[in-house]
């Protein structure tokens, strides 16, 4: 067990080295993190969940521990060897590529729409129109009242998440590295 979470961080890290805008984080999520951001959902009526940057599943894993309603889940990673580690690793979730195509994904699918997205996105990374066109796509996507939980390295998204979404709450997790904010938004 020791061995494959060394190989997926090391995994992780060489990939942030190639493209740091991409990946966003010098290391996965840590189970802190993770806990954290599975906690919000409505686990007892979910029916349909969507991970956008799933990376090696460290959010991932924990989605899998709290889903007793079986819900549909589907996981985007644009990374291609990180997509196919998720594909075997839960074979019972839908593996995407794009997160701005996650419209495409959900109807494909037959999901009508999200209870909730959870993301690990590095949305300061994007320009600012790639923002807005992927809070556009995820604001379609959710129920009414549907969640948005999102981590983030600062609380610059603070403003824009404001604009579309009702901010329920901002938390701190200092155990991850870097240590990060957890944007808890519902859609009105």
């Amino acid at each position: 067990m020791i061995e494959i979470r060394a190989q997926s961080h090391w995994l992780f890290f060489s990939k942030f080295m190639r493209s740091p805008k991409t990946i966003g984080s010098v290391a996965p999520s840590s189970k802190f993190l993770a806990e954290k951001m599975v906690s919000f959902v409505p686990w007892e009526r979910a029916t349909a969940i969507a991970e956008l940057g799933s990376g090696t599943g460290a959010i991932t894993k924990f989605i899998r521990n709290a889903n007793r309603s079986d819900a549909s889940v589907l996981l985007f990673e644009i990374d291609p060897q990180l997509r196919n580690l998720l594909m075997r690793g839960y074979p019972e979730y839908i593996c995407c590529s794009n997160a701005f195509d996650m419209r495409k994904y959900m109807e494909n699918a037959g999901i009508w729409r999200f209870d909730a997205v959870i993301s690990g996105l590095p949305f300061f990374n994007f320009t600012v129109t790639e923002r807005e066109r992927l809070l556009e796509e995820i604001d379609y996507c959710l129920k009414p009242g549907g969640l948005f939980v999102a981590f983030q390295y600062s609380l610059q998204m603070k403003k824009m998440l404001k604009r579309k979404f009702a901010i329920e709450s901002i938390s701190f997790v200092p155990w991850n590295i870097p240590p990060a904010f957890v944007y808890v938004c519902r859609k009105t």
